[in-house]
C-alpha cells in the first residue's frame, strides 16, 4: 500500500469510529464501483401497462427512496394514456414496495407526461410536476399539473393544475428532479426546469417562494429560430437537468437536440437563482458525448457527476463520469453501468453527516439488451471501492 492509500484508509477508519462525524472524505478518493443493481420495472404488457418509461428518483426528508416511472398503457411511444407509477424504499434501496399507481389519467388520446419530483426539506413534502396533452395540437398549451405528498410518498394529493399561474405555454419538466435552493440567492426556493414544443423549445424554469402553494415563470433560454419549425443543427436546447453549486449558483445541463455545434451537452448558468439564463454563462461541454437524450446529474460533497449513454450516435454505454472542478473538467477514469441499449437516467443520494451516506449515489435508468424501453433498472454505486 502507497502512503497516499495508507493514509487516507486511516482517515476513513477514524471518521467511521466517531459518534459524532465532521469528517469529510477526500474527494480525490472517488473511485466507483456498481455496487448493487436490481430490476424496478419490465415493460411488456402487465394488467394495464405496455411499456415503463422516463425514470425518476429522489430521497425523502426521512430517508425513504421513492423510485416513479411513467406506465404507458397502450405502447411505447411518448403520447397516449399512462399511469405515474412509483415503488418506495425505506432501507436504501434494498427492498422497495409493490408498485402503486398514484396519478391515473384515464383514457385520453395524449395523456401526462413525467416530469420532475421535487422535494421541499423545510416542511417535508414531496412534489411531482408533470405535463397532459404535451405532443397533440389540438391541446396547445398543454396543462400542466402537480401533485404532492406530506407523508414520505404514502398518499397524494388530488392533481392541481397550475397552468393558469404560468400563462399559455406549454412545458413539460425535466424529466429529473427540481431543487429546493440550499444557498443565497433565493434560499428556500423551488426551482423546476424544462423544456418547450419542438417548435417553441429551450429551456425554461418555474419557481415557487411558498413551497408550491403558488407558482411563477423563471428563466427562459429560448431556441433558434423560435416558434419556428426546426432544421437539423439548429439551437434547440431541450429536456434538461439542474443542480445547485456550492457557490449558490445553478447549473442546467441541457439535451442538444439538434446537435447545433457539437454532439456534446449544452450548459449553462444561472446565478440569480432561476430567475435567469445569462448566455454569456453557456458553454458546450465536449467531453460529454451524447446522442440527444435525458441525462443525470447530482451535486455531492463537491463533486459533480454525470451519466448518460456515452455515444455520439446511439442510445448504448450508460456511463457514469464525475468532476471534481464543478464541470470545469471531468476525470479520465470511467464507470460502465451498461454497455447495450441505455436511455433516461436520473440519479439521487441522501445527503446526511454520516460517512455510510457519503459513500453511495444510486442511479435508475433506462435498459434493454435489444431496445432501451425494456426495463427500468436500479443502481446502488459504491463511490470509495478501495476505502
Amino acid at each position: 500500500m502507497d502512503t497516499g492509500s495508507r493514509s487516507g484508509a486511516v482517515s476513513f477508519l477514524l471518521c467511521a469510529l466517531l459518534s459524532v462525524c465532521v469528517c469529510t472524505i477526500d474527494p480525490t478518493q472517488i473511485d466507483p464501483i456498481v455496487y448493487e443493481e436490481q430490476l424496478l420495472w419490465v415493460s411488456g404488457v402487465q394488467g394495464e401497462v405496455n411499456t415503463y418509461r422516463i425514470p425518476l428518483i429522489t430521497f425523502t426528508p426521512k430517508g425513504s427512496l421513492l423510485a416513479f416511472a411513467e406506465a404507458r398503457k397502450t405502447g411505447s411511444g411518448d403520447g397516449g394514456a399512462k399511469f405515474i407509477a412509483m415503488r418506495r424504499s425505506t432501507d436504501k434501496g434494498a427492498t422497495w414496495s409493490p408498485t402503486s399507481f398514484i396519478v391515473d389519467d384515464g383514457w385520453i388520446p395524449d395523456g401526462l407526461n413525467l416530469g420532475s419530483v421535487v422535494v421541499d426539506e423545510e416542511v417535508g413534502s414531496v412534489i411531482i410536476i408533470y405535463s397532459i396533452c404535451f405532443h397533440l395540437s389540438i391541446c396547445q398549451p398543454s396543462s400542466t399539473m402537480m401533485v404532492e405528498s406530506t407523508d414520505d410518498g404514502l398518499s397524494w394529493t388530488v392533481p392541481r393544475n397550475i397552468t393558469a399561474e404560468l400563462g399559455n405555454q406549454s412545458f413539460a419538466p425535466g424529466p429529473g428532479y427540481g431543487i429546493q435552493k440550499r444557498h443565497n440567492p433565493a434560499k428556500g426556493r423551488l426551482v423546476v426546469c424544462g423544456h418547450g414544443t419542438l417548435e417553441r423549445n429551450g429551456v425554461f424554469c418555474i419557481l415557487s417562494n411558498d413551497h408550491g402553494r403558488t407558482w411563477y415563470n423563471g428563466a427562459a433560454l429560448k431556441s433558434i429560430p423560435f416558434n419556428q419549425k426546426k432544421k437539423a443543427q439548429d439551437f434547440d436546447p431541450d429536456e434538461n437537468q439542474l443542480v445547485e453549486m456550492p457557490d449558490g449558483s445553478i447549473i442546467v445541463n441541457v439535451r442538444n437536440q439538434n446537435n447545433y455545434h457539437c454532439r456534446c451537452r449544452v450548459v449553462v448558468r444561472s446565478l440569480d437563482g432561476g430567475e435567469s439564463l445569462p448566455i454569456d454563462e453557456l458553454y458546450f461541454d465536449y467531453t460529454l458525448v451524447d446522442p440527444a437524450v435525458a441525462a443525470g446529474v447530482l451535486q455531492k460533497d463537491g463533486v459533480l457527476y454525470f451519466t448518460n449513454p456515452a455515444n455520439e450516435q446511439h442510445r448504448i454505454n450508460l456511463t457514469l463520469r464525475w468532476s471534481v472542478t464543478h464541470g470545469k473538467s471531468w476525470e479520465n477514469k470511467t464507470v460502465q453501468i451498461w454497455l447495450g441499449p441505455s436511455g433516461y437516467s436520473s440519479m439521487t443520494s441522501l445527503n446526511s453527516d454520516s460517512i455510510e451516506d457519503q459513500k453511495y449515489i444510486f442511479v435508475i435508468y433506462e435498459k434493454g439488451h435489444k431496445d432501451i424501453d425494456e426495463t427500468i433498472s436500479f443502481v446502488k454505486i459504491h463511490l470509495y471501492s478501495g476505502r
